[in-house]
């Protein structure tokens, strides 16, 4: 079955530019011009991923990624046409997975689509039956559910965002080896040219605010400066 893709922009030139390529690539596509209708097609069509516009009427990006968020997980990449670090730096922080910078080229974007949606389809293959605890790892107060895509510490379940978990559970699976920022994005976020290294500091961020007693102290993402981030299991 083809994947679904929701794209949310108010310059119908650009959805439609969007829209070509990807059915041209498989993919069945929804088009929403504005963040009130683009929430309300994610609750009602179940997309499998979003191309979010941020400067839109009735409801912008960063508003539309938030209503979003409090009931789906479903990858957002953000269209923004703004380069500046803080605008990429928020969307981030309120959830969405990734972002393109506009204007972009169609190789640049199926590229993103493609790796977000990737990570999808290995979620739905994990979540497939296995053997009792076969994909449960435990450390210490923490419990990654690969089955469930479910984190919980001390029994209460942490609000992750896909990003979020593929990140805690890779290096977790990886205990004490230190990965760099540059090879987080290719393992976790399925690229290696075009992502920006921002992203992986800002899911720490997120994820340390979600996982530790104390995000300024943290316990189990820690960093090497100069290197990179890993695992260690002191919590």
């Amino acid at each position: 079955m083809a994947k679904k893709v929701l794209i949310v922009d108010d310059e119908k030139n650009i959805v439609d530019i969007i829209a070509f390529n990807l059915k041209r690539e498989g993919y069945e596509v929804i088009k929403a011009f504005n963040g009130e209708e683009g929430v309300e097609k994610t609750f009602s069509e179940e997309p499998d991923l979003i191309l979010l516009d941020i400067m839109m009427p009735k409801l912008d990006g960063y508003e539309a990624c938030k209503k979003i968020r409090e009931k789906k997980n479903t990858p957002i990449i953000m269209l923004t046409a703004r380069a500046e670090e803080v605008d990429k730096v928020l969307g981030l922080e309120l959830g969405a997975d990734d972002y393109v910078t506009k204007p972009f080229g169609v190789r640049e974007l199926m590229a993103r689509v493609k790796a977000n949606l990737r990570k999808v389809s290995v979620r739905e293959e994990e979540k497939q039956p296995a053997s009792s605890g076969e994909n449960e790892l435990k450390l210490g107060e923490l419990t990654i559910n690969a089955e469930r895509y479910e984190v919980r510490k001390r029994g209460q379940v942490l609000e992750l965002t896909l990003r979020e978990f593929e990140l805690l559970r890779f290096l977790a699976t990886q205990k004490g080896q230190i990965f760099s920022r540059e090879t987080l994005l290719e393992k976790v976020w399925g690229y290696e040219y075009f992502g920006d290294v921002r992203t992986v500091d800002v899911t720490v961020r997120r994820l340390r605010e979600k996982l530790e007693d104390d995000p300024g102290k943290p316990v189990y993402i820690l960093t090497k400066r100069g290197i990179g981030y890993y695992f260690e299991n002191n919590g």
